[in-house]
């Protein structure tokens, strides 16, 4: 894009920030904001059409200015000055978009003051902040790592009361932020490969792709904004620390003190929250330093192993809660919407059922089969990751995509786990983002499901999913029948090759 359209872009998704800022301020996850409303009682409300109005109005520009940039903006700095500039207003926001930071608070303060968030929900604990928390997750044990915990009681101690609390906790998400934001362009450069190319590999697959293309898609994105800034959700602390493990292990592979602080970040990231573990066994394969063997393999994978056992065991047992953290995430699914495949499936067999007098129940069987046909998707992607990369030495040596390969099977197993888990949130979108930004050729087949989640929220948290269940339902399903036709009749291709950048382009390598 010229530099007037880069321009026009950057000043639209700005006007779009301020009035997400707006739409807070006038009917955003505020303390006081009644609960259990619906967008018709949002309306209604004093300020409920300038709320609704501003929030509209700002996605459509915030959404539309990420997009048209979405092959990369003029230049790394360029993007990071954007993304910093929109992230602003919605830093001085209330929360939005989710009412989670008050469930964070009161987890936080539960430990805080000697009660095993593990063993109760806020409500028994005697929360003071009880009133602030959605009602589903009043009586829900925290489903959280330690790690989070231990920092949501920081969060309280700094922040003495309820406002300072939500600030403490912003601070913390925005420092997982920023931590994910150092390491794009280094892990934008490690997934690229030197100008000449690799023997036996396409040029321009091997090229990689612009630091500025990745440093935006990744950070630019609306939901980042909304849901990691201004929602100060965990997934920003758990983000930050999954690339920087990942960049700990692609810089210095085979070389087991990197390897044990790469397992040690990875394992920080796991007990923030557990959906980091499926990143895991990909980066065992991105430590391995020359030849994939089995036995190479098992001597880097199993430093980096041990990085990540020592740091879960030593945060559990620091923070005096155990592992009965590990028994918390079973209470992660009490929500039931569409927005996640195997529920949407599992909706319409119910329906299905009740046209024949039945009620199959089905939703908790699906998901249960979405499970293990997960555990069965991230077998088969590391495996193919795995002979991929034994390919890549034989026919090139010392092959230097691997790091590329292995951050590819990496986004595509958090791809696998967003679209098979039990619930889907629109802020679960960004885990497989940044990975994504790095190492996918074509972007259009994951930016637009996430310009399209990013209207499923209003500012006060409500998800506008459960007033579409039926229709949601019924067309997710049918995304995913047409989804899955068009797989079956898809041959086995080459990967893509990524356009070879523009002399001046700031292109990693």
């Amino acid at each position: 894009m010229t530099a007037p359209g880069a321009a026009l872009s950057r000043y639209a998704g700005l006007v779009g920030a301020v009035l997400l800022a707006v739409a807070g301020y006038l009917g955003g996850a505020l303390p006081d904001a009644p609960l259990g409303v619906t967008p018709a009682s949002i309306w209604r409300a004093p300020d409920g059409p300038a709320t609704l109005t501003c929030w509209l109005i700002g996605t459509v520009l915030l959404v539309g200015a990420w997009w048209s940039l979405r092959d990369g903006a003029p230049s790394t700095r360029w993007a990071y000055v954007t993304a910093g500039l929109w992230a602003l207003p919605l830093l001085v926001a209330p929360s939005l978009g989710s009412r989670d930071v008050y469930s964070y608070a009161c987890q936080g303060w539960t430990y805080a003051h000697g009660v095993d968030p593990y063993a109760v929900g806020a409500a028994a604990a005697g929360c003071p902040w009880l009133d602030t928390v959605a009602p589903i997750w009043r009586d829900t044990p925290a489903p959280y790592g330690p790690v989070f915990v231990l920092l949501a009681a920081l969060a309280v101690s700094l922040g003495g009361g309820l406002t300072g609390t939500i600030v403490a906790l912003r601070v913390i998400a925005v420092a997982g932020l920023l931590l994910a934001a150092l390491c794009l362009p280094a892990l934008a450069r490690a997934a690229g490969v030197p100008a000449g190319g690799e023997p036996g590999v396409p040029a321009g697959w091997a090229a990689g792709v612009p630091a500025r293309r990745a440093v935006w898609l990744a950070l630019a994105g609306p939901l980042i904004g909304v849901h990691l800034v201004a929602g100060a959700h965990n997934d920003a602390v758990m983000l930050g620390l999954l690339l920087c493990g990942l960049l700990v292990a692609i810089r210095r592979p085979g070389w087991p003190p990197a390897l044990l602080l790469a397992g040690a970040l990875l394992g920080l990231a796991v007990t923030v929250k557990a959906s980091a573990v499926v990143v895991v066994p990909f980066a065992a394969l991105a430590a391995v330093r020359g030849r994939h063997t089995v036995r190479a393999l098992l001597r880097d994978g199993g430093w980096l192993a041990g990085g990540l056992l020592g740091a879960v065991l030593v945060t559990s047992a620091a923070s005096g809660l155990g592992l009965g953290w590990v028994g918390g995430l079973t209470h992660s699914g009490d929500s039931e919407q569409w927005t996640s495949p195997p529920t949407a499936v599992g909706f319409v067999i119910d329906y299905v059922g009740a046209l024949v007098d039945r009620d199959p129940h089905a939703v908790p069987a699906v998901r249960a089969v979405a499970l293990l046909l997960l555990a069965g998707v991230l077998v088969v992607l590391w495996w193919r990751t795995w002979q991929t990369l034994r390919r890549l030495h034989e026919v090139a040596g010392p092959a230097t995509t691997a790091p590329r390969v292995a951050l590819h099977g990496a986004a595509l197993a958090l791809v696998a786990t967003v679209v098979l888990s039990p619930v889907f949130h629109p802020w679960y979108a960004t885990w497989p983002l940044a990975l994504l930004a790095i190492t996918a050729a074509r972007t259009t087949w994951f930016v637009v499901p996430v310009a399209a989640v990013a209207f499923l929220a209003l500012p006060d948290g409500t998800n506008l999913a459960r007033f579409t269940k039926a229709p949601g339902a019924l067309a997710m399903t049918a995304l995913l029948l047409i989804v899955l036709a068009r797989a079956l009749r898809r041959r086995p291709q080459t990967p893509t090759p990524t356009p070879t950048p523009t002399p001046g382009d700031d292109h990693p390598g």
